[in-house]
């Protein structure tokens, strides 16, 4: 059996007001920082053989605490990476809330797109073909640290239900989701397990 630590990055200034995708230069705010030490301090005892992480700046500067609680390198891999938002990168959910294609966004996950960019199909099989193969690998436990949306379609494909559940899961900032992984199979062992800073 593989455990795999899916972490979510932890909060920048943008968060809940502006979608920012894979806009550059979104690093952690203060609270991120503190947040990010607290969760290397829960992860750095775990034993983990490997910290991947997605290659956007708030997920890689909520990596490096926790590379530097075991030791270990980050590596970046792009199957972690956000949603590629197209033409909505870094615009207000204020400004989206009344497009007929966000509304679609969020009412069917499983079939709608962002103008120019990536469905929530797409992401969910770059993270799969990421998460499957620590199934057969030696690695005993690894960290992920990727974003909220590609975490949640990492989980409702492990427990084999529809992209249009994705708001069923909450992935808050700076938490943890543990899965466990043999193959030709998998469990959740836990969902956003957050940590006191």
């Amino acid at each position: 059996m593989r455990r795999l630590i899916l972490v979510r990055h932890a909060s920048h200034d943008r968060l809940g007001r502006i979608l920012c995708g894979r806009m550059p230069g979104v690093s952690l705010s203060g609270q991120g920082r503190v947040e990010a030490a607290a969760v290397a301090r829960r992860l750095g005892g775990t034993g983990a053989t490997r910290i991947l992480s997605s290659p956007r700046e708030r997920a890689q500067e909520t990596a490096a605490p926790i590379a530097e609680a075991l030791g270990l390198p980050v590596e970046t891999a792009d199957g972690l990476d956000e949603i590629d938002f197209g033409a909505w990168t870094g615009r207000s959910f204020s400004e989206l809330a009344g497009e007929p294609a966000w509304v679609a966004w969020n009412e069917a996950r499983s079939t709608a797109r962002p103008p120019g960019g990536e469905s929530m199909a797409e992401a969910q099989r770059r993270i799969w073909d990421l998460v499957e193969g620590f199934a057969e690998a030696d690695e005993v436990i690894a960290i992920l640290v990727s974003h909220g949306d590609v975490i949640r379609a990492a989980i409702l494909r492990l427990l084999g239900l529809s992209l249009d559940a994705y708001d069923g899961l909450v992935v808050d900032p700076a938490s943890c989701s543990e899965v466990a992984l043999w193959p030709g199979g998998g469990r959740l062992v836990s969902l956003n397990e957050r940590v006191a800073p």
